[in-house]
């Protein structure tokens, strides 16, 4: 009210001059200003874009989505055939990308876990095994570890006659590697049904343990009553359903197998290479986040006599993920984006099935762009919300 009252009172100079010493209104006035030329220069863009491109008789539309796209795809996770449209290729390249941004996640997770830790080992050899593997692997170039693991190790592997076999199930060779299939019986939902409950109670009782632990001091057994939990009820329920779950066994036929599944050299090259690139940054952050936690933590709890084993896992780490979280994510970021990477190598990924062969089929350059970059942007955004979730969930609040 005074501002007001001294703006009326002065000359337009004066009033102005008054109006930009507030800093509300500078903070207001400068939100409009920037939020006016972004949309100024959102314009300018599409306008352009739109006149050049009717300019060149180009569309911008997305009814060739239904039309069909006429090719083949190697490897595909959901049912395809080459009449299928173009919306069911970018599905495929949607489901190809995640499946291999999710295995390549847990993999490196575990893979970094495990270095991280070998990194703060008091044995000088796996110390510095796990040092030198850290620094060789992630100051390679990616694409170029891809590339070496596809060409260099895969297509030198021996023919389907000569494949390397483990337990006559699983075999390896040039085309790819051969795992047993699982055929669903009649009883199977029984079974899933056991296990999604088995699940359910050991996260149920995991949570009990936690807070026993934290209100009462007491330390409730873990790893027991869980892995119990996940076998015990499933198995019971395959047996009295009668085995609902049956494996088809990959055999060799003439000159290739058949039956099983069959994962190809370039989906293999790719999991490997982004696992073990990825690992080499997550393990510096898990021991950068151990090393973040005093010293006194350990030194406490061997005085107490607590086993080296359970200090780590119940005392260091979960003061440790504070530090390994935020850093955690940009990684997972990162293999979600590097998986692009695999059209070097032929994997039917999204960029491979969409932004190259049906961009140059058809034409459609910025449908095709703006739709992949909306994947890609809506899958950060997922992956960052969820992690910042559970970052907030462990966090060590102070009573």
């Amino acid at each position: 009210m005074a501002l007001l009252d001294i703006t009326a009172q002065a000359g337009p100079g004066a009033r102005l001059m008054a109006l930009l010493n507030n800093a509300r209104f500078r903070s207001v006035l400068y939100q409009a200003l920037t939020l006016g030329c972004v949309v100024l220069l959102f314009w300018y863009l599409v306008s352009n874009t739109i006149e050049n491109m009717s300019q060149r008789d180009m569309s911008a539309g997305f009814d060739f989505l239904g039309v069909s796209a006429g090719f083949g795809i190697g490897f595909t996770l959901i049912p395809y055939r080459e009449g299928d449209t173009y919306l069911r290729v970018f599905m495929v390249g949607i489901a190809n990308t995640l499946l291999v941004a999710v295995v390549a996640i847990v993999l490196s997770t575990l893979l970094g876990l495990v270095v991280g830790l070998a990194r703060l080992s008091s044995n000088w050899v796996i110390r510095n095994v796990a040092r030198w593997y850290i620094e060789i692997l992630r100051n390679t170039p990616l694409l170029l570890q891809i590339i070496a693991w596809y060409f260099g190790v895969f297509t030198l592997l021996p023919r389907p006659r000569d494949s390397v076999g483990w337990l006559d199930a699983v075999f390896l060779n040039n085309r790819g590697l051969y795992i047993p299939a699982p055929l669903v019986g009649s009883g199977f939902t029984v079974a899933l049904v056991a296990l999604l409950l088995g699940i359910a109670g050991a996260f149920a009782w995991t949570r009990f343990a936690r807070r026993e632990r934290e209100q009462a001091g007491r330390i409730r057994p873990v790893i027991a009553p869980v892995l119990a939990l996940l076998v015990v009820p499933p198995l019971l329920a395959a047996l009295l359903a009668g085995a609902p779950l049956a494996w088809d066994m990959p055999q060799l036929r003439g000159f290739n197998f058949v039956g099983g599944i069959n994962i190809p050299p370039s989906f293999c090259a790719l999991i490997i290479a982004l696992s073990i690139y990825t690992s080499c940054f997550i393990g510096e952050n898990v021991r950068s986040g151990v090393q973040s936690v005093s010293r006194g933590q350990t030194e406490a709890a061997r005085a107490l006599g607590v086993p080296p084993g359970r200090t780590m896992r119940s005392i260091i780490l979960p003061q440790a993920l504070r530090v390994i979280i935020p850093p955690l994510i940009s990684q997972y970021l990162n293999i979600t984006k590097n998986s692009s990477l695999a059209i070097a190598i032929g994997f039917p990924d999204l960029v491979s099935v969409w932004m190259n062969t049906s961009l140059n089929q058809s034409g459609r350059a910025i449908p095709i762009v703006a739709m992949t970059m909306g994947f890609y942007c809506l899958v950060s955004l997922a992956v960052s919300l969820a992690m910042n979730r559970y970052n907030r969930a462990i966090l060590i609040r102070e009573r």
